[in-house]
């Protein structure tokens, strides 16, 4: 029975089912009568069953028919589905969505993202926050939000975008002064440039191949802005801890070098969120493309 030839009957037979009538299911599908009655023929036929009694008056389905229908309908599901995509494709999104990003990875990305997708996009309009707090977005005003998180998110409508690495980054003059670091073991025991946390000292992991080593370094500053943490650190303070996508402008045009770039540390994740599927217009598919895009163009811009 895995003949192309099945499905059209089978779409004609689902409608059968749902209208009870071989008038609306023709009507529906631009088909003539005759055409519809002579596919459920042919699909009885090849089945070798009844799925349809016919009267004068009425249709009723036979219990084959019934258990049949819940396949034939998957298929004709699928064909409407597919239909709303094209339809949607090419509609120009409309209205306003509201956006939660994270701050610094919302100016780096997002916005050029989204400055992009609006100028093709005429008839649609984005509220735009950008702030690191932590929601729920089935409880708040956002259609979408982008999160950044090592675990990965147990809301249902979920994209991966990207990945990041953390890693120490300081200027080429103040590695020079530094004894050769080739190992964790290696590095200075002062003037780090961290986020800020509870603690003046953190523990930093490195991982290396089967090797997993901790290390407590004090800060000499923190912050709980990223940009303020970069300053610092090309100003010559110390090192800093950052994640790889603020580092990378400065790292290409080599005001800033990572240190220990063989070994791994923190990764964390970038999600979007969508509050729900009716959300998951073609419109933001095509935004979370171009925001994809735009980091593996940075990522490849690095790795040159």
């Amino acid at each position: 029975m895995e003949k192309v030839e099945n499905l059209i009957p089978m779409v004609v037979f689902a409608r059968v089912v749902e209208t009870l009538s071989f008038t609306e299911a023709a009507l529906s599908l631009g088909m003539s009568k005759s055409s519809v009655s002579r596919d459920i023929a042919i699909l009885e036929k090849r089945i070798g069953a009844m799925l349809l009694k016919r009267t004068t008056r009425k249709i009723e389905i036979t219990e084959l028919g019934l258990s049949y229908y819940q396949h034939c309908f998957k298929i004709l599901n699928e064909l409407r589905a597919a239909e709303r995509f094209i339809k949607e494709y090419y509609e120009e999104p409309t209205g306003t969505i509201k956006i939660l990003a994270p701050v610094t990875f919302g100016k780096q990305y997002v916005v050029p993202a989204l400055n992009a997708w609006l100028g093709r996009n005429m008839l649609a309009n984005v509220d735009l926050d950008l702030s690191d707090k932590k929601i729920d977005i089935k409880d708040s005003q956002y259609d979408l939000a982008i999160i950044i998180s090592q675990d990965t998110p147990t809301h249902e409508q979920t994209k991966y975008l990207c990945a990041i690495q953390w890693g120490l980054y300081a200027t080429p003059e103040y590695v020079a002064n530094l004894k050769p670091i080739i190992t964790p073991h290696d590095l200075p025991s002062h003037n780090y440039i961290l986020f800020r946390g509870v603690a003046r000292t953190v523990s930093l992991t490195f991982r290396k191949e089967k090797q997993n080593i901790s290390i407590d370094v004090p800060s000499r500053f923190r912050s709980n802005n990223s940009v303020a943490l970069v300053d610092m650190a090309l100003s010559g303070l110390g090192i800093a801890y950052l994640p790889n996508y603020i580092a990378r402008e400065f790292q290409v045009t080599g005001r800033l070098v990572r240190l220990l770039p063989g070994w791994q540390m923190d990764e964390y994740k970038v999600w979007l969120l969508s509050k729900s599927r009716s959300t998951i217009s073609s419109g933001i598919t095509r935004f979370s493309d171009e925001l994809q895009q735009r980091i593996a163009a940075a990522e490849a811009k690095e790795n040159r």
